[in-house]
């Protein structure tokens, strides 16, 4: 697939989204990376060390999170994506849900859209998404973790994710589906998700894993956000091996080496 100019080997490939959050909130590493310079200094870095393109966030999603303004996050976001768009030749992801923060970020030179409600808090996005000729990726996500059937409803629920890109005129070479570990889940479901993560693939689509630090690997292991590398990447290894085409991370240089030594295991076409 086409992300803003440069083809995706979704097939036989795994390749690095980096997480740039442009917040003074995030669960992570908010208020790091909130000043410009700062911002372009870490993108810098996480290209160095294997991102293949940068995600780009500007307001937190984390559980209890403070709900901002649409300027406010636009105030946020197009700086950045202006900044690094100038300034770098790869790819940039616009993290909201917001319709009139994907217009100013697609205006802004975005490339593609990383929406957690995968167009179903605003149906608008998908129609700006097809507009502006960019890639979307759509991740799953529900407001209670109440379901009948676990694996089949997550499938069903991406597939009506799906219907709503196409309806709005998005091709499907353009889209990515995303489990959305971390939300609407328990932590057994979130493991659930992640150990069969193949079952996405029914739908057709390339799949990209995020899984990182968040709680799943702080619970199971019991470890604060800063210590949750390691079970990062054995879930980005994991990731690899069920064929997911995108894994994105905070901490490229360990994920990106974990991921090559994986795909030279398998026989896979390695980054250069």
């Amino acid at each position: 697939m086409k992300i803003g100019n440069r083809i995706f080997n979704t097939e036989n490939k795994t390749y690095i989204m980096g997480i740039l959050n442009v917040t003074p909130d995030s669960f992570s590493d908010g208020g790091r990376y909130n000043h410009l310079d700062q911002a372009l200094f870490h993108t810098e870095e996480m290209i160095q060390d294997g991102a293949d393109l940068i995600d780009i966030g500007g307001e937190s999603t984390r559980p209890g999170h403070t709900v901002i303004t649409d300027q406010e996050e636009i105030a946020r976001i197009v700086p950045a994506i202006e900044a690094v768009k100038k300034r770098f030749d790869i790819p940039v992801s616009a993290d909201t849900y917001k319709s009139p923060v994907a217009e100013a970020a697609l205006q802004a030179g975005a490339d593609l859209i990383n929406d957690i409600w995968g167009f179903k808090h605003d149906f608008r996005i998908a129609r700006l998404t097809a507009e502006y000729h960019a890639a979307c990726c759509l991740m799953h996500n529900r407001q209670e973790a109440v379901y009948q059937n676990f694996r089949k409803e997550l499938l069903s629920d991406l597939a009506e994710c799906v219907q709503i890109a196409q309806k709005a005129g998005v091709p499907n070479d353009q889209i990515i589906l995303d489990p959305g570990i971390g939300f609407g889940k328990t932590l057994e479901m979130n493991l659930e998700a992640i150990h069969h993560l193949e079952d996405l693939h029914r739908l057709g689509f390339p799949v990209l894993l995020g899984t990182s630090r968040k709680s799943v690997i702080g619970r199971t292991l019991d470890l604060p956000t800063e210590q949750r590398v390691e079970g990062t990447i054995a879930t980005s290894v994991i990731g690899v091996m069920k064929g997911c085409a995108f894994v994105r991370v905070h901490d490229v240089k360990e994920n990106y080496r974990a991921i090559r030594m994986t795909e030279a295991v398998l026989g896979r076409e390695i980054h250069g």
